[in-house]
C-alpha cells in the first residue's frame, strides 16, 4: 500500500494540520507515511475533514490520547510516535504548526536521530500562557529545517540564533488550502440556503481555545457579546465549547445564537465567504480571512500572527465590551469590504506546498547514504538555503530590535490585549548576556 517504505513521515493530529498539510501530502504521494496522532478524535474533526479534503485515511492511526493531565497525554503521544518512527525509519519527519501532536512528533523524531522539518515555523506570540507558544518554541529548537510563512517569521528565528541556511521562506500553505477547498459559487449559495442565511447578512464565529472556554465568566461574556451584535451569529460548535457551556450552565446563551454542528473545511469556507464579519479565537482563521478578504475580530489576549493585524484584516480584542464595540464598528464600516478586497494576503502566493514538497525531495535525495548522528540515527543533509520567493510574503516591518521586551526574556501574559501585535525584529539582537537575564 502507499506509505510502505516511505521516505518521509507526515504527522498530524488536528483539523488545521490536515488542512494545511493536504497539499504536501498530495505532493509527496506514495513517498509519504501519513500518521494521525488521535488528538482530534471526534469524527467531525478528523474523519470528516479528510473526506472534505479528498484525502485517504492515514496509514497509521494512533489510539486517542488518554484523558489525563497534559503531561501524560504528551508523554503518551511521544512514546507511541517513537514506536512508529522506529519501525518505519523515515529519512525525515514533517510536522506543521504548534499543536501537541506536532510537538510530540518532533520530540519522537529527534530522540531517534531522525531529521525534523517544521512547516509554518517561526511564529511567536511571546505569551507563555499559551500552550501553543511553548510547543512552537520546543519545535523550533528541535527542527533541522524551518519552512517559514513570512519574512517576519524568519526574522524571529534568526533572532533566536537559528542558522540562516536552515530557514526557507515558502509562504503559508493556507493560501492554496483555501483556494482548493472553497466551493464553487453555486455550492456556496446552496450552503447558505441550507442554513437559512443570506449573503452578507450574518456573522460567523468560532470559539474553542481554553483561554475562552475554560472560564465560566469569560465564556459567558463572549457568548453574551455575540448575542447582542444584531445580525444572526452562526457558531459551529466545537465539542469542548459545547461541553463547557453545559457544565457552566450557559446553554441558554447558546440558544440566542445559531449554534450548529461542526462542519468540514469546505462548508466552513462557504459560510465564511458569505458572512459579513468573522469572530474567532482560531489561529488558522486569522490566515484564512486574508485569502477570503473578510474582516475578523480575534478574541484573544495575544497573537502569533501580527501580519493579519498589520495588513488591516483583523483586530485583536478580549471578550467583553471591547468585542461588541469592535464588531459593531466593523459592521458599520461601509468601505471596509472594498479596502480588504484590494489588499493582498500577507501569507504568500499559493505555492507554499509545492515549495515544501520540492525541498523535502531535495533533502531526502541529498541524504543518501544517510549521515549518522551520534545516537545512530539518520539526519537529512542541509543544503544552503534557497529561499523561495512569495509574491504575497510580508516584508519585515520596521520595529524595535526587541519587540515586547528582550528576546531572552518572555513577557508575561498581558492583562489587556495588544491592539497591534508586535512586529518581528528587523535585525538580530546581541547575544544574551548574564546581565540581560
Amino acid at each position: 500500500m502507499a506509505g510502505d517504505g516511505a521516505a518521509v513521515a507526515v504527522a498530524w493530529g488536528t483539523r488545521p494540520e490536515a488542512v494545511k498539510l493536504a497539499g504536501v501530502i498530495r505532493g509527496l504521494g506514495r513517498d509519504a507515511l501519513v500518521v494521525h496522532t488521535g488528538q482530534h478524535y471526534d469524527d467531525a474533526l478528523a474523519d470528516g475533514v479528510l473526506r472534505g479534503l479528498g484525502l485517504p485515511k492515514p496509514h497509521v492511526r494512533l489510539a486517542r490520547p488518554v484523558r489525563a493531565v497534559r503531561a501524560q497525554q504528551m508523554s503518551s503521544m511521544v512514546g507511541a510516535l517513537a514506536r512508529v518512527f522506529q519501525d518505519a525509519r523515515p529519512a525525515l519527519v514533517v510536522v506543521q504548526g504548534d499543536t501537541d501532536s506536532a510537538c510530540a512528533a518532533a520530540q519522537a523524531a529527534h530522540y531517534l536521530g531522525i531529521g525534523v522539518l517544521h512547516v509554518e515555523a517561526g511564529l511567536r506570540s511571546h505569551d507563555r500562557a499559551m500552550p501553543e507558544e511553548i510547543n512552537r518554541r520546543v519545535i523550533g529548537v528541535l527542527a533541522d529545517v524551518h519552512c517559514v510563512p513570512t519574512a517576519g517569521a524568519a526574522a524571529y528565528l534568526r533572532a533566536e540564533g537559528v542558522a540562516a541556511d536552515r530557514i526557507h521562506l515558502t509562504g503559508n500553505t493556507v493560501v492554496e488550502a483555501v483556494t482548493a477547498s472553497l466551493p464553487a459559487p453555486a455550492v456556496r449559495a446552496a450552503v447558505l440556503r441550507r442554513h437559512g442565511l443570506t449573503p452578507g447578512g450574518y456573522v460567523l464565529a468560532t470559539v474553542h481555545r481554553p483561554e475562552n472556554t475554560d472560564s465560566a465568566a469569560r465564556l459567558g461574556t463572549l457568548l453574551g457579546e455575540l448575542a447582542e451584535l444584531g445580525p444572526p451569529v452562526v457558531l459551529p460548535l466545537h465539542p469542548r465549547t459545547r461541553e463547557r457551556a453545559r457544565r457552566f450552565g450557559l446553554l441558554d446563551r447558546l440558544e440566542r445564537l445559531r449554534a450548529i454542528e461542526p462542519v468540514d473545511h469546505a462548508t466552513f469556507l462557504a459560510l465564511a465567504d458569505g458572512s459579513r464579519l468573522l469572530v474567532s479565537d482560531s489561529g488558522g482563521v486569522q490566515e484564512e480571512c486574508t485569502v477570503l478578504k473578510k474582516p475578523l475580530i480575534v478574541v484573544r489576549t495575544s497573537t502569533e500572527r501580527p501580519e493579519a493585524m498589520e495588513s488591516g484584516f483583523a483586530v485583536l480584542v478580549a471578550p467583553g465590551p471591547g468585542l461588541g464595540r469592535s464588531a459593531r464598528a466593523a459592521l458599520a464600516d461601509t468601505g471596509l469590504a472594498a479596502r480588504l478586497a484590494a489588499t493582498p494576503s500577507p501569507f504568500g502566493d499559493g505555492s507554499a506546498s509545492e515549495r515544501i514538497v520540492a525541498l523535502v525531495r531535495r533533502l531526502v535525495a541529498a541524504d543518501g547514504p544517510p549521515g549518522e548522528r551520534p545516537d545512530g540515527g539518520r539526519a537529512p543533509a542541509r543544503p544552503a538555503a534557497v529561499p523561495a520567493t512569495s509574491s504575497g510574503a510580508a516584508p519585515v516591518p520596521a520595529a524595535s530590535p526587541h519587540p515586547g521586551g528582550h528576546p531572552c526574556i518572555d513577557r508575561p501574559t498581558p492583562e489587556v490585549p495588544q491592539q497591534s501585535a508586535p512586529s518581528p525584529p528587523q535585525e538580530e539582537p546581541a547575544p544574551c548576556s548574564p546581565s540581560s537575564r
